[in-house]
């Protein structure tokens, strides 16, 4: 029986995107850019909708998490990737590698099931109006919420002792720019059959599962739409749909193509670059999509920039 890892190494070295000293000083600069806007923007919207009295609806309560969850995965990731743009030899404890794997994989999977409960919500909205503030009902709404987070962190910290039971003795080189499942596995000189399939069986439970109820819930919106005479409702109820629909499709495409692969097809250039996508592009994204296209966030930000106007001017004089 294999001896256990704490014996056998101590810390992990990761790659990182790539070893070329030149592209790191730009590399840091683009990404710390790209993780502030991040953090402001998720933040942000965070505070917006808890202080703008008519973003208290369903709708808002489930994007408020949505953004919570974006920001606690990036941050899970992207701090530590930016200080090892710094280092030469990019170092990561044996403990450090198996919190960040498991904070990952806890909040990815809150995030595919907020996903989908945010589509159920839109099917309600738009195909059962009168219904609406029953079957989305502020008792409904937080389990529905509290569940994600619950099962998250239960994938989480199984996955996480799975991989982390796993001997590592031939080499602690992580070929990624942080600790995630597949390129850990790879290092693993024990039997991985295990690990494998249970993140094939997660990743495609929790995915294919969370995107069904998405597809079924547009697939009857899209038809309830199709019933709507006036072009102004149709404009309305897609424009309500619109940037959910976008974050879907860019989160969904990339856990898919990284995780639902075969295990001969990976290759962990390509991997990495799907993975900047998902865990540093997209919770970026996600605050302005939400924002830019959306009436009533962007009123309610003029309404709360004019306040502190208001609040600085009466301060100054």
């Amino acid at each position: 029986m294999a001896k256990s890892n704490h014996s056998v190494l101590n810390e992990f070295i990761l790659v990182g995107l790539t070893e070329n000293r030149e592209l790191q000083p730009f590399l840091l600069a683009f990404f710390l850019m790209i993780y502030m806007i991040s953090v402001v923007g998720n933040l942000g919207l965070i505070v917006l909708i808890h202080i703008s009295p008519h973003l208290h609806t369903p709708m808002y309560f489930f994007l408020s998490h949505l953004a919570f969850v974006d920001f606690c995965y990036t941050s899970s990731i992207t701090p530590n990737m930016l200080v090892n743009f710094m280092q030469k030899v990019k170092k990561i404890s044996f403990i450090g590698c198996a919190t960040q794997m498991c904070c990952f994989i806890i909040f990815v999977v809150c995030e595919v099931f907020l996903l989908s409960i945010m589509a159920y919500d839109h099917y309600v909205a738009i195909c059962n109006p009168l219904l609406y503030t029953v079957v989305m009902s502020q008792k409904a709404c937080i389990p529905m919420v509290a569940s994600t987070y619950i099962y998250g962190l239960c994938v989480g910290i199984l996955q996480t002792v799975v991989t982390f039971h796993l001997s590592f003795c031939a080499s602690n080189v992580i070929n990624h720019f942080y600790c995630d499942d597949i390129p850990l596995v790879a290092l693993a000189c024990s039997d991985t059959y295990i690990q494998n399939l249970l993140i094939f069986v997660f990743a495609g439970v929790n995915t294919l599962l969370s995107l069904l109820i998405v597809l079924v819930s547009y697939l009857f919106i899209l038809l309830a739409i199709l019933r709507i005479h006036s072009a102004k409702g149709k404009q309305k109820a897609f424009s309500t749909c619109a940037s959910h629909m976008v974050s879907v499709i860019m989160f969904y495409g990339t856990v898919i193509f990284t995780y639902l692969k075969p295990k001969s097809s990976h290759a962990l250039g390509t991997d990495k670059i799907a993975s900047v996508f998902y865990t540093v592009m997209i919770p970026m994204l996600n605050p302005l999509i939400y924002s830019l296209r959306n009436k009533e966030v962007k009123s309610a930000l003029q309404k709360a920039l004019q306040k502190c106007m208001i609040v600085q001017n009466k301060c100054l004089y």
